[in-house]
């Protein structure tokens, strides 16, 4: 453990959500002085003049940045502009305002979706730039992509230490199962329950199921933020992620199987698949700071699954 985040106070947007609530256990066991946590009905970080006001009376020395609007395929298409305005806003004023106050050490959490949308496999962090991001993702990606060039820049100007980390998708128990804006896993498990509660005989999912995609649990993602911040200090943005690719089909049959549904499944074809495979190369972030996933897929879908069970369904 190095002294970077002992006895500091330390900022972290976005600490009341699903991964927020795992990073602050993190940096609490840390030995910090204190880690504060702000809430969006104090303070909207789209909002300037709300942002200083919480640097004036936080006063951190670290700040870690996970506060985003995100969500699946559909909520994306919903909400480009939305998405792209929230995002690059709470971006612009947290980063300016730490540089500002003079924080010794800015986290950024950046996402696999700013990736470009035919990128090869697996993904470098030398291939971030190398194009546009899938269109149904785009607005969410490119805002968070500009965080990261910012990022580099405040380094270069202003010596600002910020680090970008780039996790691929979060699942766990606490995550989003909201059907309009939750990520595939909770939205699959969703549908999953209901359908045996429904005891119907098929569910019907988007897309042709070919395409790919990596999934990092949220205690694991957690345990990377908490190293980076604490061992990091790399200009470039590093990858976060298992290493482990699955077919979309092939998780669905992975998730039914941890659901105890046995009825068929389906492929509406007319819906988009998102961009076509996502798999990180995670050399750089053990080299840098020693993270390697620790959760197998399966052991994470059934924990998530049970969480689930275990909530009061309507």
């Amino acid at each position: 453990m190095t002294d970077v985040l002992r006895d500091s106070r330390v900022l972290v947007t976005g600490g009341a959500g699903f991964l927020g609530r795992k990073v602050v256990d993190r940096v609490q066991k840390a030995g910090v002085s204190e880690c504060i946590v702000p809430r969006s009905a104090e303070y909207d970080l789209t909002d300037r003049h709300a942002v200083d006001r919480l640097f004036e009376q936080a006063r951190p020395d670290v700040v870690i940045h996970l506060a985003a609007e995100v969500g699946g395929i559909g909520a994306n298409r919903a909400n480009p502009g939305r998405f792209f305005y929230a995002n690059m806003s709470m971006g612009l004023n947290v980063l300016e305002a730490s540089r500002l106050s003079g924080i010794q050490k800015f986290v950024a959490l950046g996402t696999v979706c700013a990736y470009p949308k035919i990128t090869p496999i697996p993904f470098k962090e030398e291939n971030l730039w190398n194009g546009f991001p899938e269109e149904t993702n785009a607005p969410y990606g490119v805002a968070k992509k500009a965080l990261l060039l910012m990022l580099q820049g405040y380094r270069e100007q202003y010596g600002m230490r910020g680090i970008g980390l780039l996790p691929v998708n979060l699942y766990g128990p606490g995550d989003n199962f909201d059907p309009e804006s939750s990520h595939v896993i909770p939205a699959l498990i969703r549908k999953c329950v209901e359908a045996k509660k429904a005891e119907a005989d098929h569910i019907v999912c988007w897309g042709s199921g070919s395409a790919s995609r990596e999934f990092l649990y949220v205690d694991d993602c957690a345990e990377a933020v908490v190293a980076a911040a604490e061992h990091c200090d790399r200009e470039e943005p590093v990858n976060v992620g298992s290493g482990q690719e699955i077919t979309i089909r092939e998780l669905v049959e992975r998730i039914a199987h941890h659901c105890d549904f046995r009825g068929e499944i389906r492929w509406d074809t007319s819906q988009p698949d998102g961009q076509p495979r996502r798999c990180l190369d995670t050399s750089v972030a053990a080299e840098e700071f020693g993270f390697r996933a620790r959760t197998p897929l399966d052991k994470g879908l059934q924990a998530t699954v049970d969480w689930w069970l275990d909530q009061p369904q309507s």
